[in-house]
């Protein structure tokens, strides 16, 4: 059943035939490659090299095969070299020798770029589904915690207050960010190499501008040994996937640090923590621990196919048989992580007096006090030596900012009056901080609505609306 056969006089080495075998990875694209056969078939028809009777046939044999592939009635085996064999052999086992015509106009170089196009326009939708069932948790904890004042941190260090909900929609930015990716990178992806063929085209009377509209491509490729070299598409892809685990990588370290005793801002649903096999106390946050791990295999995947790609003359080399597993293990890493994380983010509770108390711990509001220096005309300089001084006296002293008198505030500067006071409280604190992109509730809930809008567009782009 090898494709290629016809001008050796003997067969492959074993060694070959296990190193060469793709068909135990490359089958979940069979319905991608029986799509891509009828819409071929169909284009050897147009160029009278089908009869509709032949036409019909083969249609017919396409979709039973197709039936067969998703119940699993047809399989491949362990002679299949990858896809293409499989499928080509269970055409001619329902079709005999007219089976061997659909393969006129086509290679597996132009056959298989098209499918793994094809693979991954259906998949980035699914992956983008998720993504926004993380965003609208997100969005859903940020709308209830809005006016939920938390400790903002650099360096890990307390920074000034922030809402909670403000932190949360961060998050969300990040993976509007993610899915706009996806979408241009859609873009991209939607043009058709079939009818590149091994890499010249082909001299029959074909029409891949036909194949491409059928397929749902918005054109076919302009270089015939551009369309079967390229993965730009799946490099590509890989980034955007490793990107997206970034992202949940650092919303998995907050819920670590969120969870743990010393900070104590949230408590897990247990549907979404594990415990120890020894200490029955512990309630572990796995679910953000593996989305933390996972992004290192959704980087080394883009790492493994740049490596690939960086020295591969044109147009297709046997190195391209490589493409497909990053891709695959990335497409189903992100469709594990994305749901399991969107149900911690949806049922975790947030331990709002926790962070209300904490909000102004480490002498938070101290950027506060020097801005209202600045407002009566003092340079921001001098605001800024003068509350770092104050600051230092209430650590030697054991006081925070709030606890000062009107003395001990006269005494540490003159240009610290009464109205220091008037400052000093996280509620003014976040509402002070007003303008477009701040921390104040009101800035908060826009964001939010504006959000919703955003992932409402994502969410019909994904259905195919």
């Amino acid at each position: 059943m090898r494709l290629w056969g016809g001008r050796f006089e003997g067969g492959p080495a074993d060694a070959l035939t296990r190193l060469s075998v793709s068909v135990q990875f490359d089958w979940r694209l069979a319905p991608y490659d029986l799509m891509a056969s009828r819409a071929h078939a169909r284009v050897l028809h147009r160029a009278g090299l089908l009869t509709d009777d032949e036409l019909s046939r083969m249609l017919d044999a396409l979709e039973d095969l197709d039936r067969d592939c998703r119940s699993g009635a047809f399989r491949p085996t362990v002679a299949d070299e990858d896809v293409h064999t499989a499928l080509e052999r269970g055409l001619l086992e329902r079709l005999g020798s007219l089976g061997g015509k659909l393969r006129a106009g086509r290679s597996r170089n132009d056959q298989i770029a098209t499918d793994l196009r094809l693979y991954l326009r259906d998949h980035v939708r699914h992956i983008v589904s998720r993504l926004v069932e993380l965003e609208t948790a997100l969005l859903n904890q940020a709308e209830q915690h809005a006016d939920t004042p938390a400790p903002g941190m650099t360096h890990l260090q307390h920074a000034q207050p922030v809402s909670f909900g403000h932190q949360l929609l961060a998050h969300v930015h990040a993976f509007t960010r993610d899915i706009d990716r996806l979408r241009d990178w859609d873009r991209r992806a939607a043009i058709s190499p079939l009818g590149a063929g091994a890499l010249a085209g082909s001299s029959l009377p074909l029409d891949p501008q036909a194949v491409a509209r059928e397929l749902g491509f918005d054109s076919a490729a302009a270089n015939s040994m551009d369309a079967v070299a390229d993965r730009d598409f799946a490099a590509e892809f890989l980034f955007c996937a490793a990107m997206i685990g970034v992202h949940l990588s650092r919303l998995g370290e907050e819920i670590v640090l969120w969870a743990s005793q010393e900070f104590r801002w949230i408590e897990m649903d247990d549907a979404y923590s594990t415990g120890s096999s020894i200490m029955p106390q512990k309630k572990n946050p796995d679910v953000a621990e593996l989305a933390r791990g996972k992004s290192g295999r959704l980087i080394g995947s883009l790492t493994a196919l740049l490596t690939v790609l960086k020295g591969l003359p044109l147009t297709y080399n046997r190195d391209l048989q490589e493409d497909k597993e990053p891709v695959f293990d990335a497409v189903d890493t992100l469709l594990l992580v994305l749901p399991a994380v969107a149900g911690l983010i949806s049922t975790m509770r947030v331990n709002t007096a926790r962070l209300a108390a904490s909000a102004p711990d480490g002498f938070a509001l101290a950027t506060d006090l020097a801005e209202l220096l600045v407002r009566k005309g003092v340079p921001f300089r001098e605001a800024h030596e003068a509350v770092g001084h104050l600051v230092v006296w209430c650590q030697v002293n054991d006081k925070t900012l709030e606890e000062l008198t009107d003395e001990e505030l006269a005494k540490v500067s003159p240009h610290f009056t009464s109205e220091a006071r008037e400052v000093l409280n996280v509620p003014g604190a976040l509402a002070a901080r007003s303008a477009h992109g701040g921390t104040a509730p009101d800035r908060v809930r826009e964001q939010i609505i504006a959000l919703r809008e955003i992932v409402d567009a994502q969410a019909e782009w994904a259905s195919g609306a």
